[in-house]
């Protein structure tokens, strides 16, 4: 009787902390673009920047969106051999465009990644090494763009005390996952050892928030790690080259969107737009708001007036380039999530046998 009545708190529990979390994202979201922004700039001087682009402009900036679009699907062509690049574009729109609109922003990108490419024909193993190491390679770029960023300022003589300590917790957390990543792929004794380790941390830290314990642990690691010397072996260099492009393509839409809207060199050179840019990657990978809405635009419009952008300029700049990195991959993924069931690998997959 006791459990009955307890199940039903649980279940009201747990929806209760989902509305306090979905309502607290719509607060902060809310807060920064009705009150926090327009004190920094008027929106309507912000419009009249825009009205002012070109038509020159305009080719620019549609031709970035395009090629960092066109960047998506390389990376997940490396890491999981047969995916055709028609298929992966589907994937990373669709899964990309859930982790934007979802409150549970990346997991739900990865589950949605994970169940069309086994509907699609790949088996469990090579999917899940696929998705493992191409979400690792993007949080290494993630954590190594603002220590390049700040050794970058560092020789022109400049400093920015946010991007510093972005990029010292970058440098911890870049050393421990990748001392971590060593140590389990150095031997098959070392991975179950770190799997058991990680899987013992993994299960306290859900206990902790009242979920089950999870069910893997170091033998699982062990087979990971046969698996991924076997690819990295192979892959490793096109899957960081890969990996790079698709980061840096973009950041090459936020410079467009700097020299279109008018913001100079002189104003905001390459080297401090890059740094901006390091910084809001790390912003933008906190789970506080899906796609880190609110939070990117925030920590965007501050960093590039903090390196000489004007107010109307720097808000400008910020929700253009949201707008051309967020919006069309919101459409093609709604477009890629309706139709992705009619693209078929595994006939592809059978027929190049």
């Amino acid at each position: 009787m006791s459990d009955d009545t307890a199940g039903p708190g649980r279940r009201w529990g747990k929806r209760e902390k989902r509305l306090l979390g979905g309502a607290a994202m719509v607060i902060v979201v809310a807060v920064v673009f009705t009150f926090v922004l327009p004190r920094v700039a008027d929106y309507r001087d912000v419009w009249d920047v825009i009205r002012e682009l070109g038509w020159e402009d305009a080719v620019l900036l549609a031709g970035a969106t395009l090629l960092n679009l066109a960047t998506f699907p390389p990376p997940w062509m490396a890491a999981l051999p047969g995916l055709r690049y028609r298929q992966a574009l589907v994937m990373t729109q669709a899964s990309t465009a859930l982790s934007i609109v979802s409150p549970a922003g990346a997991a739900v990108g990865i589950a949605g990644s994970y169940s069309m490419l086994r509907s699609w024909g790949f088996t469990a193993g090579p999917v899940g090494l696929a998705v493992a190491v191409s979400g690792i390679w993007n949080q290494l770029a993630n954590l190594t763009f603002p220590i390049v960023a700040l050794a970058l300022l560092t020789y022109e003589g400049q400093d920015h005390p946010a991007l510093r300590t972005a990029a010292l917790v970058g440098m911890v957390v870049l050393a421990v996952v990748l001392g971590a990543f060593a140590l389990a792929l150095s031997s098959r004794r070392r991975a179950r050892w770190v799997g058991d380790l990680a899987g013992r941390i993994a299960s306290r830290a859900k206990r902790v928030v009242g979920r089950k314990p999870v069910a893997w642990g170091g033998e699982d690691l062990a087979r990971f790690r046969w698996r991924t010397l076997d690819l990295l072996r192979r892959r490793w260099h096109v899957i960081t080259a890969a990996t790079l492009a698709g980061h840096l393509t973009v950041f090459l839409v936020l410079l467009v969107c700097l020299r279109a809207v008018g913001v100079s060199d002189s104003e905001v050179s390459w080297v401090e737009a890059f740094a901006a840019w390091a910084l809001v990657r790390i912003l933008g990978a906190l789970p506080l708001t899906p796609g880190g809405l609110g939070i990117v635009e925030l920590g965007l419009t501050g960093a590039l007036v903090a390196f000489g952008a004007s107010n109307a300029d720097a808000v400008a700049v910020t929700l253009l380039y949201r707008a051309l990195t967020v919006l069309p991959t919101l459409a093609l993924g709604l477009l890629a999530a309706a139709t992705w069931r009619t693209h078929h690998p595994r006939e592809q997959l059978e027929s190049s046998r």
